[in-house]
């Protein structure tokens, strides 16, 4: 078993359904989550009372799946990225699941 997590933009949340979907993954949690973005300043002095980054509304998305489910997910969003514009790609990861009940 693998644990799926997807990080996405809100508005990203029902492209994601239908990925999921077409991945075979019928069950999944979600939570809304605040993502911040704080850059690093290229000199002290040029940053010292910037309040710096920008917050953003997104969701986090997990699940627990097949491996074989997981990839195929993972692969879906690797190219469902390459038709979006913008900064914000959806982020998806894989973890092994060691035990569960």
């Amino acid at each position: 078993m693998k644990l799926l997590v997807v990080t996405c933009l809100k508005e990203y949340l029902k492209d994601v359904s239908k990925l999921f979907k077409q991945s075979n993954i019928d069950v999944f949690s979600t939570s809304e989550i605040t993502g911040h973005r704080d850059s690093a300043p290229s000199s002290l002095l040029e940053d010292w009372f910037a309040s710096g980054g920008e917050d953003v509304n997104a969701m986090m998305i997990f699940t627990v799946i097949s491996e074989q489910n997981a990839e195929q997910g993972i692969k879906l969003i690797e190219n469902y990225n390459k038709t979006i514009e913008g900064n914000f790609p959806i982020r998806a990861f894989i973890m092994p699941v060691e035990k569960f009940i």
